[in-house]
């Protein structure tokens, strides 16, 4: 077999067989298969697409690349969530402890903030003291006692995607539907949980900027989840707007408490129950519906925040900043940006918000670049909302004052204002199963 052929048979329109694609993966990751030939098969993918089955073992091959994480001793009842990422996005931190209050087992690895989007690690490393490398037996171990814990990602787990990726990314052949999908779901297999939801943002500070792009991606990544043997969903939430009000390590890690002791924004309530919902529905085989009164019960109840408060001491956070989110050490300087005149705020664009919190410190450019855990946006206003002159549409938090204007500009050129009232955008566009 030779990667000249291969690429040939691609390029040529034919679907490639199990086998090639697994002798593909082997000699990239191997090095006997190089990166000028890869990039080559990669653009003639990219123009020829792929078929369900191609994109399925595509998948599989890249899950067992490198490390898989061996979940069975704790049965059917291991979770995960996924996010394609987004602005103020701090779903996992509500999302998690709700559903091992409720018994599912979620042992799960996320990763760092890069560009416009937050990291899952990067907020929980907002916590004096919290851990996100544990050891493979801490981990296990926390997930036996706690039912939760969440980790950054294996140096050796789907070694075949990192290199892929980082040569999509330079070979312009990232926007390709087989890719994409194959890329996410080999983690999400990789790492070992019999029951996936996936969060797929669609809007201005998502990937997926329309929904039928989004509804595109969520079908494909749902087939291949289920073709592999795997409970899989996905939920199309809007991203036209950041989520929830607060964005920034610190200021998201507070945020997601607060929801946790049942108050908080209710669009992000509403998206961490709406995931939470699917996720015991899947996992325990019972209605939407049943799952929903549960998942509720669990945050009225206070038991909910108690896990949370749970899985953060034993992964050596300080628990007393959970119980006194004043705690959190605060920026060294605030400014507030107001309205100049009267109006309604008929659109926003979460890139350029997301965007603008970097230029704050809460994010990286690339990364080497350190994160300033305290820095970001707290939103006063958002989509829909009435404003006079001299309202405040946000507070930018910084230790770098120099940054405020800088960021204050590329906030401002987000918004969008009308004279006359506007409806907002569905929260949920779709579930896919």
């Amino acid at each position: 077999m030779r990667i000249y052929d291969i690429i040939k048979k691609k390029r040529d329109g034919f679907a490639l067989s199990k086998e090639e694609i697994e002798f593909f993966i082997k000699g990239y990751v191997d090095g006997s298969i190089h990166d000028y030939q890869a990039s080559a098969l990669c653009m003639a993918i990219f123009f020829q697409g792929m078929n369900e089955r191609e994109t399925a073992d595509l998948t599989l091959a890249m899950a067992h690349s490198g490390d898989t994480v061996d979940l069975s001793r704790f049965g059917d009842l291991t979770v995960d969530k996924h996010s394609t990422g987004g602005v103020g996005d701090k779903t996992t931190l509500i999302v998690a402890p709700i559903v091992s209050a409720l018994g599912c087992v979620m042992a799960k690895m996320s990763g760092r903030g890069l560009g416009h989007t937050g990291g899952t690690i990067d907020k929980l490393e907002s916590i004096e003291g919290f851990n996100t490398a544990l050891s493979p037996d801490e981990f296990f171990s926390q997930v036996e006692k706690n039912g939760v814990a969440v980790v950054g990602q294996t140096g050796n787990l789907t070694p075949a995607d990192k290199k892929l990726y980082a040569l999509r990314d330079v070979t312009a052949t990232v926007d390709n539907l087989s890719l994409i999908a194959s890329s996410i779901m080999s983690k999400k297999l990789a790492a070992g949980s019999h029951t996936i939801v996936l969060d797929v943002k669609c809007g201005s500070g998502a990937f997926m900027k329309t929904p039928e792009d989004a509804k595109e991606l969520a079908e494909a990544m749902v087939k291949i989840g289920n073709n592999c043997g795997r409970n899989t969903a996905a939920v199309i939430t809007n991203m036209d707007r950041p989520l929830g009000n607060n964005i920034g390590n610190s200021l998201e890690v507070i945020e997601a408490i607060d929801v946790l002791k049942n108050n908080g924004p209710e669009d992000l309530k509403e998206v961490c129950l709406t995931l939470s919902s699917e996720i015991v529905s899947l996992s325990k085989n019972i209605s939407v519906d049943e799952a929903r009164k549960l998942t509720e019960e669990v945050l009225v109840s206070g038991k909910a925040f108690e896990k949370f408060k749970e899985w953060i001491s034993s992964q050596g956070g300080n628990a007393k900043w959970i119980e006194n989110t004043d705690l959190f050490p605060k920026a060294e300087h605030t400014y507030e940006i107001k309205a100049e005149n009267d109006g309604y705020i008929s659109k926003m664009d979460a890139e350029k918000i997301g965007i603008a919190s970097v230029i704050l410190g809460a994010g990286r450019e690339t990364k080497e670049d350190t994160i300033d855990m305290s820095a970001g946006i707290v939103l006063n206003k958002k989509t829909g909302d009435k404003v006079e002159k001299g309202d405040i549409l946000a507070t930018l938090y910084s230790c770098n004052e120099k940054s405020f204007n800088s960021s204050k500009e590329k906030f401002l050129s987000a918004l969008d204002f009308s004279e006359k009232p506007v409806s907002e955008k569905t929260l949920v566009w779709g579930i896919i199963k």
